[in-house]
């Protein structure tokens, strides 16, 4: 299911979808009409798209033990100074994936352990990156500023 809303502020964009792998292309598009219709500069579209897939994937994976679930993701943007913030709102397991440690990039890929990598990427590219429990959902906020 795939759902847009303009919701009341011509300055915030919602999109529901189901949690799934498939739906990355769906999430980008999303971002990257939005993104361009602000003059994004090319470096911050690519670390926004990078770090909105990173944490779609992690959801898709990690946040439902059975069935698909659901994901919301909310735009707002954001001025003085200019930028994005986007909240992707499940209602998986707890899971502040803020918590789990940074990967020893310093190792080879051989050597370094499987997993953490993506929120590592986002955690690196994004400006700000905030993790809430609340009325049983994983809030994920992360902002860019150009």
């Amino acid at each position: 299911m795939l759902r847009i809303d303009n919701l009341e502020s011509e300055k915030e964009l919602s999109l529901e979808l189901d949690a799934t792998l498939q739906n990355v292309k769906v999430l980008l598009g999303f971002i990257a009409e939005e993104l361009e219709k602000h003059d994004c500069p090319p470096k911050a579209d690519m670390q926004i798209e990078l770090s909105a897939e990173e944490l779609l994937v992690n959801i898709a994976n990690y946040a439902y033990t059975s069935g698909v679930g659901k994901v919301k993701v909310t735009m707002h943007h954001l001025n003085d100074p200019t930028g994005v913030e986007i909240i992707l709102e499940d209602q998986g397991i707890p899971y502040n994936p803020l918590e789990k440690p940074d990967p020893d990039v310093t190792l080879s890929a051989e050597e370094r352990k499987i997993g953490g990598l993506g929120i590592y990427l986002a955690k690196k590219n994004m400006d700000e990156i905030i993790y809430e429990h609340q009325r049983g959902s994983n809030i994920l906020t992360m902002r860019k500023f150009w």
